[in-house]
């Protein structure tokens, strides 16, 4: 049996990922780029307790939309500022539209 070197719990019962989750402090906001595009922006994502790649992979699936992982910010194509908020909370994240 492997312990979690975090919190000293078996990793079947280890809860530091989603004690991580509830500790982020996520804003999502719009932006408007070159030739009035617009971009949708997550913000304040910790990279080193959460797997952001596996995040952005999720919610440009989820928008069926482009986007990029720039400066610590996920960026996506498009509007999808409530879409993004609905699929954040529902994998355990404290997100805030502003």
């Amino acid at each position: 049996m492997t312990v979690c070197s975090s919190c000293g719990l078996p990793q079947e019962l280890c809860v530091c990922e989603e004690i991580a989750r509830e500790q982020q402090e996520i804003r999502i906001y719009t932006d408007k780029r070159r030739y009035g595009k617009t971009m949708t922006v997550v913000d304040g994502i910790n990279e080193g307790d959460i797997d952001v790649d596996t995040l952005l992979k999720n919610l440009k699936a989820a928008c069926a939309c482009g986007g990029t992982l720039k400066d610590g910010k996920i960026e996506l194509q498009g509007d999808h500022t409530k879409r993004v908020a609905k699929v954040l909370q529902d994998m355990g994240f404290p997100a805030e539209v502003s």
